[in-house]
């Protein structure tokens, strides 16, 4: 054979072979993750002012995210520790797009978005792309997850990274490759970072495997990554443990009864026969992520109560797959699919009037844009502010043109100088001494909550008690605003607000 003959047969055994066109996402997949998505978006934007208001938790993270990082840093120091990631990341935000109401609460949204979105896949893996996508839409509907999605605190972000640290754990089961375990491991440790609560789901997740009977080298890569996982939160849980007064207001178990409702339907959807794709059932995986949390949380409530219901928002993915499988199974199991649109528009309508309120100021359990007004509407310039008790200085702090002219009787030294949250108060002997150089005293009283027993609070409301009188209350959302003026001085006359209406309630006098 000649040279030129050989050629192209040498040609064909060097010629390097043609790489395999990766696969593009199939429709199915697309779907299930950008319906989610969106519904999520248009829910989270539907309402999300909130008629301009904002509430007290809320108002931290306005005024923390306002300092700087080292402000920030050495507040967590005092106070707030298990917060402090999550602020820092706040401080970005609004360094880049302004501290408005919208750049605090659009994170929350963007964040609960893309947890819609690992939902969605989640389920596709676990039952199919109907079953998934069900679950997708099912999960922005559900009250809870509305909610949150529309507040300015670490909640949403934390769901978000559950969602996904799962959906990786997922993918990590049948590969096993450590790379995957490592994403598991660093994702979920970001979210217990960002609330240290999410470790719970830590739990639920070794659950899932063991229930599964999956072969060693998983649980084995699994123990890995979940003992990296509670190093890394170790120094934090250790450190924030010493700011418990920070949960002393939790007298009993907070918004119990919508965990129960969530557990018992979860329960009896597992309860029939799911689509099941893949080595991990979908019953295995949601009803442990659904109910372990919450439940641990309870027990531990008997020790010292902790429960409250979106320390452990995550759990909602647990019911929103059991759902989405659940009405996947009802489709395939009825011949017609005329009982099921029934059933979706009875669910809708039924969900209407939670969606409305939940995006009324009234849906929080207090106003801190309303207690600063009934402050503003009630105090005269020269006036003296007193907080009962003095921790929810935080309360009237998000709009400072609220007590410009008054002055705060109790005060030694503000937030931001003490890094603190609500700043320093003076000795009780110097605070009933200011209070009795005024003559008019505006009062911020928090309600609903256990105020702490001191000196302090002691000299407030005894100096009150002894020389002064009420003379007008107004009622808002989570405080009572009570003017309070010295017995030798004659009442004030009524001036033409003095039967008006407060800024969310009623005055009384």
């Amino acid at each position: 054979m000649s040279v030129v003959e050989r050629g192209p047969a040498v040609a064909r055994a060097v010629s390097p072979p043609v790489p395999a066109r990766r696969q593009s996402p199939s429709p199915a997949k697309t779907v299930v993750v950008i319906a989610p998505l969106w519904l999520t978006i248009a829910l989270g934007l539907w309402g999300i002012r909130r008629q301009n208001t904002m509430w007290g938790d809320e108002s931290i993270t306005c005024q923390l995210a306002h300092r700087d990082l080292s402000q920030i840093w050495h507040t967590a120091q005092h106070v707030d520790l298990v917060h402090a990631l999550y602020y820092a990341v706040m401080h970005e935000i609004f360094g880049l797009f302004g501290g408005g109401l919208l750049t605090l609460r659009l994170p929350s949204v963007l964040a609960m978005s893309v947890a819609a979105s690992g939902v969605g896949l989640l389920g596709l893996r676990l039952a199919g792309p109907r079953a998934g996508l069900l679950a997708g839409l099912v999960f922005p509907l559900l009250p809870q997850v509305q909610k949150y999605a529309q507040e300015g605190r670490s909640y949403a972000m934390v769901c978000a990274l559950v969602t996904w640290a799962t959906y990786a754990l997922l993918v990590s089961v049948p590969h096993r490759a450590r790379w995957r375990w490592a994403v598991y491991g660093s994702t979920m440790l970001l979210a217990c970072l960002l609330h240290e609560f999410a470790v719970l789901a830590l739990v639920a997740h070794g659950v899932t495997l063991v229930v599964s009977r999956l072969p060693r080298p998983v649980l084995r890569a699994w123990s890995v990554a979940a003992a990296g996982i509670v190093a890394g939160l170790l120094p934090l849980a250790i450190r924030s443990a010493a700011q418990s007064e920070q949960v002393s207001w939790i007298g009993g178990p907070v918004r119990l009864q919508y965990f129960l409702v969530v557990a018992v339907m979860g329960v009896a959807c597992a309860r029939a026969p799911l689509a099941v794709r893949g080595p991990v059932r979908l019953s295995a995986l949601a009803v442990p992520i659904l109910v372990l949390p919450g439940l641990l949380l309870l027990i531990t409530s008997l020790v010292r109560p902790l429960f409250v219901d979106r320390y452990v928002l995550y759990s909602n993915i647990g019911i929103a797959l059991l759902l989405g499988a659940w009405m996947d199974y009802f489709h395939r199991r009825q011949r017609s699919s005329r009982t099921a649109w029934i059933a979706a528009v009875a669910v809708l309508a039924a969900l209407v009037q939670p969606s409305l309120s939940l995006r009324t100021p009234q849906s929080r359990s207090n106003d801190a844009t309303a207690i600063g007004a009934a402050v503003r509407e009630e105090g005269r310039p020269g006036d003296g502010l007193l907080y009962l008790p003095g921790q929810h200085r935080t309360l009237t702090a998000a709009n400072p043109e609220d007590t410009r002219f008054l002055t705060d009787l109790a005060l030694a030294q503000d937030p931001v100088s003490s890094n603190t949250l609500a700043g320093t108060e003076l000795p009780a002997r110097d605070i009933a001494a200011r209070m009795l150089e005024f003559d008019r005293i505006v009062a911020v009283r928090a309600v609903g909550v256990n105020s702490p027993t001191n000196l302090q609070e002691e000299a407030k409301t005894s100096t009150l008690r002894r020389y002064f009188r009420e003379y007008g209350t107004t009622h808002v959302n989570g405080a009572r605003v009570t003017v309070y003026v010295r017995d030798d001085v004659p009442p004030p006359k009524a001036g033409p607000r003095a039967n008006s209406p407060g800024a969310s309630g009623g005055v009384t006098r």
